[in-house]
């Protein structure tokens, strides 16, 4: 799922001017003028631009920039003409003059000799050489030294036109031939029938250069639609082969069920079972097999593949085709997985009681920092699914705009609209002594004022000492400002694959080795202080640095965004059972023991809402079935 890299080719203008920004940095002009094979240079356009959040491929980048150019040099040669008026059609015409005035290789002489400009040459990938040749977009080179003509020149196609000969009539009534002194005269107007005289016609350069750049976008935004739509028709097709092979291992499953339990029951009526029970009375004694792909239905033994003979961890050790098997058919029935006993055990006991002593807020009081104009579903999900595991209060900390959206899809949340209130941390720091625990980050955004409010906050409650999970928006700070949670023991990030990686490049700096994501995690861990980090994923992988937990449980292939939410709505919950039970663990930490109950509960509320909804599960299908889930883990 977060092999993520941003597949569309529409740019926001705030992804494109942070790419001009990353493009016109020294240290990458001079790498572009210095080298002509340089697809190392954009390769590291590409990864800067990932570090500010926005994933693209570094043939994406250079295709943008290349774009950018054109426009560039058209408003240029629109402003010679126009007065330097021209600029206003070039949405970032500010942005490319600042940087290409600066670098020294970017001056008119060079245009005039090399026929496209330096840049545009060593720009060029090395895959991609050539290309120019061929684009339908591209644009002559602008010579700067003479300014170009106001108007434009219509020359007519050469066409003899029959220039009438004058002919003199005598008085007896015969023509007579032209005399000499109009033989020039004809000369001359057969020399202008062959050569027309040019007309001109006057037209507004601005209009047509206005409508060439207004053509040159939408066809531009077309090949990009389409790439797009095909794109996500490749997805599709993917998806459909990936069900199909999963629904034939499901069949072939049932079909090898089917012959061995007919075999054992033939068996079982001829009474000659026991023989072949002491015949092969271990794995290690069984007959050879041959390479045959079919041999182990003619040369394995049928009854461990019966029901009723053999329990089933005692099938699977003793036949390791069986375990194969046994794997693949599991996948396509969705099936759970296993999850740990001991810990699961750990965990049920953490889980509070339920009964009629307590009083209102004992089991858990809430708190989700996040939540503005364009995230409002974030903190709902986690608030929700707070209330839902059994939190008696979920406190939702957002800004003024989005406190009604919020307030809307639910009357059990209590919303604060104070984040970005002038006096926000102290308005947060009158609710922090009623809280038990706080997740910092789920639709927080960006904004840099929000983001020095979220991290007052995080030092306040640190010095409160309560459990502090960090997600989504969270976790941008932290790789900003690792000393902002470094070292404090309750606290819990939660990254995905990519937020994991940017956490990891950020403190390390150098690439992660996705190769052994285990070892990573640990080192990431033990950088941070020892904090617990979950990543999630296919196998959910809990550390504090000096253990691993991993949860294997299956949820589903469906992907729809929040479920990450729900996870650190519901581990605020469990960190604070975790850390105020008295039935605490010896081999794994509170923060650890939350974290896998966490990841235990999501995969399985993603399971049973994909077993009744198939493909169109959304997070609110899910929310519905925290109830079930839980009592099936944590109540069984």
């Amino acid at each position: 799922m977060q092999n993520n890299t941003t597949r569309g080719f529409l740019w926001s203008d705030v992804e494109t001017r942070t790419l001009l920004n990353i493009w016109g940095e020294q240290d990458i002009q001079v790498a572009l003028d210095g080298h002509f094979r340089n697809s190392f240079v954009y390769r590291d356009v590409a990864r800067r631009l990932a570090a500010t959040g926005f994933e693209r491929t570094p043939e994406q980048c250079r295709v943008r920039i290349k774009s950018l150019k054109r426009q560039f040099l058209l408003a240029k040669e629109g402003n010679i003409r126009n007065n330097g008026q021209y600029h206003k059609i070039c949405k970032f015409y500010d942005a490319m003059e600042n940087i290409l005035s600066n670098r020294p290789a970017m001056d008119a002489q060079e245009f005039m000799d090399s026929g496209t400009g330096a840049e545009e040459t060593a720009d060029c990938l090395e895959e991609e050489e050539g290309e120019d040749a061929h684009d339908p977009y591209s644009v002559s080179p602008v010579d700067f030294r003479k300014p170009a003509e106001t108007e434009v020149k219509l020359e007519y196609s050469a066409v003899p036109i029959p220039i009438p000969i004058k002919v003199t009539v005598g008085k007896n009534g015969t023509s007579e031939p032209p005399n000499d002194s109009n033989q020039p005269t004809s000369t001359l107007t057969s020399s202008r029938a062959k050569r027309p005289k040019k007309q001109r016609a006057n037209f507004p350069m601005e209009k047509l250069m206005k409508q060439f750049l207004e053509q040159s976008a939408q066809a531009e935004e077309g090949f990009y639609r389409i790439e797009e739509q095909r794109l996500q028709a490749e997805d599709r097709r993917r998806e459909a082969e990936h069900t199909r092979e999963l629904h034939m291992l499901q069949m072939l499953g049932q079909m090898f069920s089917s012959v061995s339990s007919a075999g054992a029951t033939a068996a079982s009526s001829r009474g000659d079972l026991p023989a072949r029970t002491s015949a092969y009375p271990s794995a290690s004694a069984s007959p050879p097999c041959t390479r045959d792909p079919s041999a182990h239905l003619r040369c394995s033994p049928p009854y461990p593949m019966a029901a009723g003979l053999k329990p089933q961890s005692q099938r699977l050790q003793s036949d390791p085709q069986a375990l194969v098997f046994e794997s693949y058919f599991n996948h396509g029935a969705q099936s759970h997985g296993r999850m740990d006993e001991e810990t699961l055990s750990q965990l049920k006991a953490i889980v509070p009681a339920l009964t009629s002593k307590k009083h209102k807020g004992q089991d858990g009081r809430i708190g989700i920092l996040g939540g503005c104009q364009e995230y409002t579903g974030a903190p709902y999900f986690a608030a929700i699914a707070a209330l839902k595991v059994g939190a008696d209060l979920s406190h939702v900390f957002c800004t003024k705009d989005a406190a009604t959206v919020i307030k809307s899809y639910s009357p059990e949340l209590i919303v604060h609209p104070v984040l970005d209130s002038p006096n926000a941390v102290e308005e947060l720091d009158k609710w922090l002594p009623r809280l038990h625990s706080l997740v910092v980050g789920p639709g927080l955004g960006r904004d840099e004022a929000l983001l020095k409010t979220a991290k007052e906050v995080i030092e306040k409650s640190k010095a409160r000492d309560i459990p502090i999970i960090i997600d989504a928006d969270g976790l941008w700070l932290v790789a900003q400002q690792p000393s902002v949670i470094q070292g404090y023991q309750k606290a819990i990030l939660t990254p995905n694959f990519m937020e994991f990686t940017r956490l990891y490049e950020a403190l390390h700096q150098e690439p992660m080795d996705s190769s052994d994501l285990r070892r990573s995690i640990m080192q990431l861990s033990t950088t941070m202080g020892n904090l617990t980090v979950v990543l999630k994923g296919e196998q959910d992988l809990i550390t504090d640095g000096k253990n691993v937990l991993t949860c294997d449980l299956r949820g589903s292939g469906r992907r729809c965004g929040g479920q990450g939410d729900l996870l650190s709505g519901s581990l605020g919950v469990l960190a604070h059972w975790a850390f105020t039970s008295t039935a605490h663990s010896k081999s794994v930490s509170p923060s650890m023991l939350a974290a896998y109950g966490a990841c235990c509960l999501t995969k399985q509320c993603n399971s049973q809402a994909f077993q009744l909804h198939g493909r169109s599960t959304t997070t609110s299908d899910m929310i519905q079935e925290i109830g079930s889930a839980f009592r099936k883990i944590f109540e069984s």
